[in-house]
């Protein structure tokens, strides 16, 4: 280990990590040169639209921040990081490992070694496959209690780590489609029957601090207890652009472009996509939970008689009643002017209920094939499904006049 001056440190990490082979560096410990609002700072080498960048994530107690800059454009944001002074630094680049330490005297020592391997610069995109990826500290997930302070997803949070990420997958997929990065102001997002609200803050994040697009979301549920943890959660990070609301679906005078109804409980799924289809929100993903409303109403009579082997069994029956009705779900979202798709969501090896309706609004309004498809399933099974209730004259209107 040697030690060196302060203006000599500088110029090694400059030339370090400004240097073509550079890899990644870990900001921590004491700011020796006064007090900052961050407690660690992490630059990384990306690739992004096949262009050298770095990126800088900045983390304090509540929450943590991250910012891009293209290579040659970074020499400021490093300045203002190393004048911060932190007390240890570890560096990596194609060739060498090295670590500084700085005293409480103020000496600086550096130790050096061989790089134990050389790892290409990943794409940016590779971030995409795990949104939120496991053996990086992350204050959201530590403060739900999925992740460990060094990283580590804790083996009894393992599926709901897996869900937040698939769901997070299920949402950037569409983000252009539904115009949500060019709108000129935060995206209004209502997640209806937010319950414990994990897929709620992990989309606030993802979308706020790690994508870079202001989201402004409300969390709506109608359990006062779910509503108070998901409020102190929301504290305790420090998130701006938050709210929760103990409230039914609907109540709220809300204009979303985003909605999202995950595991909302029977009719209530139909209320949120009623609430997404007045709005004209430009994009809704619905995870369906429980089928009550449509198992009551089946029954082998009319033309479904021919289906009564089907039916005679509860578990056969139930299973047909929640596959009937996310058909209609998908059905009705795609009169109202939805390109809709049912996709699987998550593994079931993770949880049951994994099927994910995922509509972006922009198809044509009451397109007749749609129409007869609905209008012909609809006799089929002789029933009225709950969303066509909900939606009323709206969508009585738009079979009408395309029958």
């Amino acid at each position: 280990m040697s030690s060196t001056d302060h203006e000599s440190l500088r110029q090694l990490l400059t030339d370090a990590i400004l240097g073509s082979e550079f890899r990644r560096a870990a900001f921590g410990g004491a700011p020796r040169y006064g007090p900052t609002a961050w407690q660690r700072v992490a630059i990384r080498a990306i690739e992004l639209r096949g262009e050298r960048w770095l990126q800088f994530s900045y983390f304090d107690e509540k929450k943590d921040i991250t910012k891009n800059f293209r290579a040659a454009e970074s020499a400021a944001p490093l300045d203002e990081v190393m004048a911060i002074g932190f007390a240890n630094v570890h560096l990596s680049t194609a060739s060498e490992e090295v670590d500084v330490r700085t005293s409480k005297k103020g000496k600086v020592f550096v130790s050096r070694k061989p790089a134990e391997e050389s790892k290409p610069v990943q794409p940016h995109n590779r971030l995409k496959d795990v949104p939120l990826p496991e053996g990086q500290a992350n204050r959201l997930l530590e403060v739900m209690g999925i992740l460990t302070r060094d990283g580590h997803v804790r083996p009894t949070m393992r599926a709901k780590y897996t869900q937040i990420n698939e769901f997070l997958k299920q949402l950037t997929h569409v983000l252009d489609d539904a115009g949500l990065r060019s709108l000129g102001r935060p995206v209004e997002i209502l997640d209806c029957g937010c319950g414990s609200s994990y897929l709620t803050l992990a989309a606030h994040h993802y979308l706020n601090d790690v994508l870079g697009i202001a989201a402004h979301l409300i969390g709506v549920d109608v359990n006062e207890e779910v509503i108070r943890k998901s409020i102190e959660r929301s504290e305790r990070l420090g998130a701006e652009r938050l709210q929760f609301a103990c409230a039914r679906i609907g109540a709220l005078e809300v204009q979303p472009d985003v909605v999202l109804a995950l595991h909302a409980c029977d009719t209530a799924t139909d209320d949120a996509l009623a609430q997404a289809i007045a709005a004209e929100a430009r994009l809704v993903l619905s995870v369906p939970c429980c089928h009550h409303h449509l198992n009551e109403q089946l029954r082998p009579a009319g033309p479904a008689e021919v289906l009564r082997p089907l039916l005679r069994h509860g578990i056969l029956q139930q299973r047909t009643a929640d596959l009937v009705t996310d058909a209609f779900r998908a059905l009705i979202l795609r009169i109202m002017g939805y390109r809709t798709e049912v996709v699987e969501f998550i593994s079931t090896e993770h949880t049951a209920r994994n099927l994910m309706i995922r509509a972006v609004h922009g198809a044509p309004v009451g397109e007749a094939s749609f129409v007869k498809e609905y209008l012909e399933m609809r006799c089929f099974w002789g029933v009225t499904p709950y969303l066509e209730t909900a939606l009323g004259e709206r969508l009585q209107r738009v079979l009408a006049m395309n029958s």
